[in-house]
């Protein structure tokens, strides 16, 4: 039985705003293992990004308490590496010294700095791209240099809060197959918040339904799809529509406006 990596304890969350008091995540309570994919869903608004902020140390609970790796989580954790919505690229340097970032902050230099990079950069498709700058870029290109160059420090954690939402559905689904290759070849341990149901399933081992605010866990439901995941494949197969059918008769009544 692979052992508990992360420990989410009775977490929640009230923000301050205006003089008043706005509960944003409620009693949660969740154990994710090791080398697990975990999808939060829910509607906008539940607290799935302030759940994954907490998990990264990046916000502090109001109650209840994190654990990696049986330690509390009081600031940013070394084993966890961030993937954000929006591309956090930086527009003033190439592809290659985007991706190499966190490797230059450890202070691998050199042949394996450059053998690194290499690696990421074919890993991505971005070969030919080395010496880009980001605006030259497409967003699912962008998107790809922040992903590895979160990857090249090979965090054993990976948290990614929506790094695809923005993108088309058909770059989107390239992205998914991509991640999914890394992933199965990594196996980490990631917390992946998405608003799209569809990827979650394509992606997750577990998928955690949060209700709307404040988001408490409605259910959670074990993906039974088998891996390697052909991400175009899945979606016409009817385990795919069973899965898809079975999870949103629950995330669907939190859409439905209350008294309704």
């Amino acid at each position: 039985m692979p052992r508990v990596r992360i420990e989410i304890r009775n977490l929640s969350k009230t923000f301050r705003e205006g003089g008043r008091e706005v509960p944003a995540v409620s009693e949660v309570a969740l154990d994710i293992l090791d080398k697990e994919f975990v999808a939060l869903v829910g509607p906008s608004g539940c607290g799935k990004s302030t759940i994954l902020n907490m998990i990264g140390g990046l916000v502090a609970p109001s109650g209840g308490q994190v654990l990696i790796d049986g330690a509390p989580v009081v600031d940013v954790p070394r084993q966890v590496g961030y993937v954000f919505q929006k591309d956090t690229v930086f527009p003033w340097r190439t592809v290659a010294r985007n991706i190499g970032l966190g490797l230059e902050y450890r202070g691998v230099t050199g042949p394996e700095h450059e053998r690194r990079v290499g690696e990421a950069i074919r890993l991505a498709g971005l070969v030919g791209f080395e010496d880009a700058f980001p605006a030259t870029l497409s967003g699912g290109m962008r998107q790809r240099v922040a992903l590895m160059r979160t990857l090249i420090v090979e965090p054993e954690i990976l948290l990614m809060d929506e790094p695809f939402g923005a993108l088309d559905t058909h770059t989107k689904l390239n992205l998914h197959a991509e991640l999914l290759a890394l992933w199965e070849g990594k196996h980490q341990t990631v917390v992946f918040v998405t608003h799209d149901l569809s990827e979650a399933i394509t992606l997750a081992d577990r998928i955690v339904v949060l209700t709307r605010r404040p988001g408490r866990i409605k259910m959670i439901h074990e993906v039974k799809l088998p891996r390697p995941r052909d991400v175009i494949k899945l979606r016409e197969s009817d385990e795919y529509a069973r899965e898809y059918s079975q999870i949103w008769h629950v995330l669907g009544e939190e859409f439905i406006p209350e008294g309704g």
